[in-house]
């Protein structure tokens, strides 16, 4: 999928209005000074939830099913934004995994909140997944259809029309391809990078361990390298497809910082599945271990009757809780919030803050030297 964000032509497709630039302070302060002066993580978030009596946590062995807490709760997606990118996405045919997934913050992204943001979010290769995790509710099959092959151009050509900052590429598992379909993420970049200097962050598959489908992503030019560890070890042959193991996606995140040291890499944990605090604590540390500098965490949601039932709603004061810890542990940057998801507008607004930085620092040395 592709995560469109951060138009900057009025003109774009998708009608995207987000301005980096808005956030941006004169020129003579410090890097840390102007991420001071953007907006923060918690302007994203709604934080006018008064205190909440009702049931949060199922009881062992209860069969029950718990209440939404008003924290939880969003708009009804509608506005000309939202309106306008649905028709859009429909005619070009575009599978969005925010409807794939039900993602809880689809009004919010599509019809472009407070802050204008307005967001969508593509799955390259299909919308049909090889395995059958029990948390996500995009389809599975054990053969696909054949991948497009002009799906890296035509995604690039549009991306450029787009006019963005910021995209996130990321894909169904496609275990029926010998490369996973690496080669075809990695050309689908390829194009992108050909043709602007948009940032790309991709969330990608575990290509079961395959470390030379890792190299052919991180070699391919792309920004921030992105795979989910998605919940605690205990849990993950629960959660999880039988193929996705945690060791394996460990080594996937520890494999794209051998092959590339100073790229960032990103991983996203769900909480509310039955995990202890101790386990969540244990999978940050893992993540860090693994050098991965960037983690979100998030409410697991069941997204049909069918899937894993949530154990647990983690209050927004836990979620900050992980927050600290998070910063504690040493990431560069930790999401943490009910509503928050693997890929999520504050996260790309300062991850692509970070990005320009640095290349700005190599062109500065670059001349100096």
């Amino acid at each position: 999928m592709l995560r469109i964000f951060g138009a900057t032509n009025p003109k774009c497709v998708l009608s995207c209005h987000f301005h980096l630039a808005c956030a941006r302070t004169e020129s003579n302060k410090r890097f840390s000074e102007k991420l001071v002066d953007g907006p923060q993580f918690e302007d994203f978030l709604k934080n006018d939830v008064k205190e909440y009596n009702g049931k949060l946590k199922l009881d062992i062995g209860e069969s029950g099913r718990l209440r939404l807490p008003p924290w939880l709760k969003t708009e009804i997606p509608m506005g000309k934004s939202y309106s306008r990118i649905k028709a859009q996405l429909k005619q070009l045919r575009l599978s969005t995994v925010c409807e794939e997934a039900r993602c809880p913050n689809i009004g919010e992204c599509w019809g472009g909140g407070s802050h204008g943001t307005a967001t969508a979010t593509i799955m390259l290769m299909g919308d049909t997944c090889t395995r059958g995790c029990r948390f996500c509710s995009v389809k599975t099959a054990r053969k696909p259809p054949p991948l497009d092959a002009e799906e890296p151009i035509n995604t690039a050509s549009a991306i450029v029309d787009w006019g963005l900052d910021y995209v996130v590429l990321t894909s169904v598992d496609r275990d029926d391809l010998k490369d996973g379909g690496a080669s075809h993420i990695a050309s689908t970049v390829k194009e992108i990078k050909k043709r602007s200097s948009i940032l790309v962050e991709c969330l990608v598959p575990d290509f079961r361990g395959d470390e030379d489908c890792v190299a052919t992503i991180v070699n391919c030019n792309l920004d921030v390298f992105a795979h989910n560890i998605e919940t605690v070890e205990r849990l993950t042959p629960f959660v999880r497809d039988m193929r996705a193991r945690y060791r394996q996606s460990l080594a996937v995140l520890k494999a794209a910082k051998k092959f590339n040291p100073n790229l960032i890499t990103k991983s996203s944990i769900m909480l509310g599945l039955g995990e202890t605090n101790q386990e969540v604590e244990q999978t940050l540390q893992d993540l860090r271990d693994a050098g991965v500098d960037a983690v979100t965490l998030g409410q697991y949601m069941q997204p049909t009757k069918r899937h894993l039932k949530v154990v647990e709603y983690v209050t927004p004061q836990k979620f900050k809780a992980w927050e600290n810890l998070g910063n504690q542990l040493g990431f560069l940057y930790t999401a943490s919030g009910p509503l928050v998801r693997s890929s999520y507008k504050a996260g790309e607004y300062f991850l692509a803050n970070i990005l320009k930085q640095r290349k700005k620092q190599q062109i500065d040395s670059h001349t100096t030297s």
